[in-house]
């Protein structure tokens, strides 16, 4: 899985700008499906922009993993925007593509922390910019930009490969507001009346969820799931003995709150690793919780 994740964290995908990503991802369903064991029917096009929802036999729950990253948008002159809320320094290297050709510059912030970029000529206006991926691997740790949440789509994918009974959803748009959950949640209640959903999406390195102990389960961060849903995904955990720790939050959120927010009856719960050093180029993970994250989902997947 992580020759995958390699790949995924190399494609430039800001929020509103995942045409690539979602190009890359339906490649390899097509490429990889007839090997697994049961074979997903596509829901993908304009009607759905760059979103891809996968579907397995007959689904009870829906896994959503968003997939663009943070970034920064050109504005006038050498003046950036942030796209989502990127952890700016600095020195940091942006790269990206406008109608001169690739671009490779130098992040730059003052200390009113107004945000420039450095480069040898004027980039065009309206160009997005990504950080410029490292990627690093030791017999404990992953560390990369934009695990958030090339990580999730890499599970999702790798659960793809067994799964009989479910629904994938690769979202948009989630780091800078989202916009794609609400047609996306009405596509899967309407047709399968799916209202279990499962957010397999990346969180924080805290005092109290630390590398190494087991993917973090989140009883609420700035949304409020349902506590008896949670409560079900706990107990499914325990009795299959997957290491998890018990997340809680006052702020940050996920694909989740806008299902919260929908008029359907959708249960969530968000499930995924914790990362240090959050939306930088050097995120970190720990692949004993990476081990755990997929564990957890393939046994939600067959209890839910």
């Amino acid at each position: 899985m992580f020759d995958l994740l390699r790949k995924l964290c190399t494609i430039h995908s800001p929020s509103g700008d995942e045409k690539d990503i979602s190009t890359f991802v339906l490649t390899y369903i097509n490429q990889h499906q007839s090997s697994w064991k049961y074979q997903p029917q596509l829901f993908y096009g304009d009607e759905f922009q760059d979103c891809i929802i996968a579907v397995f036999g007959k689904p009870r729950t829906a896994v959503f993993a968003h997939l663009d990253n943070i970034g920064y948008t050109v504005r006038y002159g050498n003046e950036l925007v942030k796209i989502g809320g990127p952890r700016s320094v600095s020195g940091y290297t942006l790269v990206g593509k406008d109608s001169k050709g690739d671009v490779e510059c130098e992040l730059e912030t003052d200390e009113e922390g107004i945000l420039s970029y450095k480069y040898n000529r004027e980039i065009d206006r309206g160009t997005n910019l990504s950080f410029k991926m490292n990627f690093r691997e030791d017999d404990h740790y992953i560390q990369s930009c934009y695990l958030d949440n090339r990580l999730g789509v890499a599970v999702a994918l790798t659960l793809c490969e067994t799964l009989k009974d479910g629904i994938i959803v690769f979202s948009c748009r989630e780091e800078h507001g989202g916009g794609s959950v609400p047609f996306l949640a009405k596509f899967i209640y309407e047709n399968y009346k799916v209202k279990n959903t499962i957010i397999c999406d990346i969180t924080w390195i805290t005092h109290g969820v630390v590398h190494g102990k087991g993917v973090a389960l989140s009883m609420r961060d700035s949304g409020l799931p349902r506590r008896a849903y949670i409560y079900k995904l706990k107990e499914i955990l325990e009795k299959h003995n997957i290491p998890f720790q018990l997340e809680v939050e006052s702020s940050g959120g996920s694909d989740g709150n806008e299902l919260q927010r929908q008029p359907y009856p959708f249960d969530w719960c968000f499930v995924g690793a914790p990362e240090d050093f959050v939306h930088t180029p050097d995120e970190k993970v720990h692949k004993d919780d990476v081990a755990s994250m997929l564990n957890a989902y393939r046994v939600l997947m067959e209890n839910l």
